[in-house]
């Protein structure tokens, strides 16, 4: 052990210490995490005024985190104008909160049991959002504690979710950037009583699901078919396990894409964008359960965020599983596939758009098809559109370029804002 690692009492190695739950572990921080990000960028488009408030402006800075590792800040972006170019934000959701008390279990600490990347193109036009399991086993690098100064050592093979007790969000930023070769300029921290808040600030988010769901530990009771959820129902189906797809925490992941997705088209509406109470409700639930790094507190940084997302076509927004498999030294934890991630990645880091292959939204969901999504021209190949003329039916003469079709990574489980998704109860 190295004399680092003696200071702290950490061993580099070894069993993983968890505190003692009374119901599952929540990985329902997802969406909390995820609709927090959305709701405060949303929140800027419609509310700037609100979120400007002296209470709530306060409360952000009060919180805020600087991730740069001692780096140069991201340059400021313009004011109310959309980001120059693309950007990567890291949301995390963490399992402790010293206002919750023992409402949802004993923890003995506070792990990052959530943890999304939102990654934006360049033109704006494309976005993706990966999820990582908690219970992935990888390397984790060096991390120093910004309002502590503490040192951690790099460890081997350790789960993500202890990374937050590294650190804090600045280290849990600093792992992902090391998982995935990305840099991440924005970052956000919330924990349980976030989503509870923020599904109430926006009056519920439509949820569905194939079969009836009764699970005694996280609380989830819903019947088959859509049900609009907010407050402890939304932390449920959040934090549900035992009662959805093979009973496991990527099933789960499923279920959050569906709830994420479906917060998206809430966010996205007409309704929500013009009531003002629901704007000024969302900015005072997020100012008072997230957060922030540094880099996001300034008003014109959440302005930003929200002009540069507003316009993304939900097709456009892929929600997807970081690629993994089965430890073989323990059935509870998973390992990168890396292969695959490494294709993912590289689609990020390159700015290409990319699609899921049909039948990718794994065992915890399924899609449905209500009849929304547009059918694509049969008739129209990559590279031009031939267009014709309405009288003749002969191709007209300018003949205008078409965008090829993103290419399919097979392999990826996930799905897009625009699908609709049903949630399948638990089976053997």
């Amino acid at each position: 052990m190295s004399d680092t690692s003696r200071r702290h009492g950490r061993q580099k190695t070894g069993p993983t210490r968890h505190g003692r739950l009374h119901t599952p572990s929540p990985v329902g921080l997802v969406v909390k995490a995820v609709a927090v990000a959305l709701a405060v960028a949303l929140v800027s488009i419609g509310g700037v005024a609100a979120y400007a408030i002296n209470g709530i402006a306060q409360q952000v800075n009060a919180n805020a985190v600087d991730i740069s590792g001692g780096g140069d800040q991201p340059p400021p972006p313009p004011v109310l104008g959309a980001f120059e170019g693309g950007f990567n934000f890291l949301i995390i959701g963490t399992d402790n909160d010293p206002n919750q008390g023992d409402t949802f279990g004993e923890r003995d600490a506070t792990l990052n049991d959530v943890n999304i990347l939102l990654h934006v193109s360049a033109d704006h036009k494309n976005a993706v959002v990966v999820s990582f399991p908690r219970d992935l086993m990888i390397a984790h690098p060096e991390c120093t504690d910004p309002s502590t100064g503490e040192v951690f050592d790099a460890m081997s093979s350790q789960p993500l979710n202890e990374a937050f007790s590294r650190g804090g969000l600045a280290c849990v930023n600093t792992t992902i950037e090391s998982l995935t070769g990305l840099d991440i300029n924005y970052a956000a921290a919330t924990s349980f009583n976030g989503v509870i808040e923020m599904t109430n600030a926006i009056g519920g988010v439509p949820v569905c699901l194939v079969e009836p769901i009764f699970d005694s530990d996280s609380g989830l009771d819903l019947p088959a078919g859509t049900s609009v959820i907010e407050g402890q129902m939304a932390l449920a189906f959040l934090r549900n396990r035992h009662g959805v797809g093979d009973g496991s925490d990527l099933s789960r992941i499923a279920s959050q894409q569906q709830y994420l997705s479906s917060m998206v088209r809430t966010l996205k509406s007409a309704n929500t964008l013009t009531d003002i109470s629901k704007l000024y409700g969302l900015a005072s639930a997020a100012a008072q359960n997230i957060q922030l790094s540094t880099s996001l507190t300034s008003l014109d940084s959440m302005v930003s965020l929200a002009l540069t997302m507003k316009d993304v076509d939900l097709n456009n927004i892929v929600f997807v599983q970081y690629p993994t498999g089965a430890d073989a030294d323990d059935p509870n934890k998973v390992v990168p596939v890396q292969d695959l991630a490494d294709v993912l990645f590289a689609k990020l880091q390159a700015d290409q758009p990319f699609t899921l292959a049909e039948g990718s939204t794994g065992t915890g969901s399924t899609v449905v098809d209500d009849g929304t999504t547009a059918p694509a021209d049969p008739g129209t190949e990559a590279g031009t559109d031939p267009g014709t003329d309405p009288a003749t039916g002969d191709p007209t003469a300018t003949d205008a370029p078409v965008e090829a079709s993103p290419e399919v990574i097979d392999g990826l489980k996930g799905q897009t804002a625009a699908e609709q998704t049903c949630a399948n109860a638990f089976s053997y």
